[in-house]
């Protein structure tokens, strides 16, 4: 029996983490999700996740220790090679993925339920402002990016035929947490018939 891969993705500042972390506490082990590893300090604020140096992060790669890696912002991801057992053993595994990488995690796993978190642009930029890591140019930059990246990726998806929903985590977090639970309940009975 193979698992269900939910490949989770959406613009900084959308709550991907949040959303990922409240669905795990909520489900115990019904959900697994895995911890990346990323080339920045540990000190950095965000997702709990490995931090490895790009030296480390290369000769993990190169000695295939991820399932999945790509790179975005300056910085380099890597999900474990572990996904791969967890998925034969039936598990539903949560992925922080990134659209970069997207299309390649389609090809990979067939049966991929691809997630995007969008939140409304005001709240976004209300975000993004109180972290106070860009500046409001960069971050109105950002906004513009994320909407055309959003229209493109969705009609991607479509043309690939790969199973997706959106969720929109502009309300209480309770509420898109429920959204995302019901959605992959739904894509896994549609995948088992």
């Amino acid at each position: 029996m193979s698992g269900q891969l939910v490949y989770v993705m959406g613009p900084s500042g959308s709550g991907k983490d949040s959303l990922l972390q409240q669905a795990t506490r909520r489900t115990g082990s019904r959900l697994h999700l895995m911890k990346r590893y990323i080339t920045r300090s540990a000190e950095s604020e965000g997702e709990d996740a490995f931090s490895v140096s790009p030296e480390d992060f290369d000769a993990m790669q190169a000695r295939g220790a991820f399932a999945m890696s790509w790179r975005a912002n300056g910085l380099a991801y890597g999900i474990p090679a572990e996904l791969d057992t967890r998925l034969a053993q039936g598990q539903t595994v949560l992925v922080n993925g990134s659209r970069a990488y997207c299309e390649s995690a389609v090809q990979l796993y067939q049966s991929v339920l691809v997630v995007l978190v969008q939140v409304e642009s005001q709240l976004l930029l209300q975000r993004l402002l109180r972290r106070g890591r860009e500046s409001v140019e960069e971050i109105t930059e950002r906004l513009a990016r994320n909407t055309r990246l959003d229209n493109t990726f969705i009609e991607g998806l479509r043309e690939q035929g790969a199973r997706f929903a959106v969720i929109d985590n502009s309300a209480d977090l309770d509420s898109a947490v429920t959204q995302f639970l019901d959605t992959i309940e739904q894509a896994t009975i549609s995948e088992q018939q």
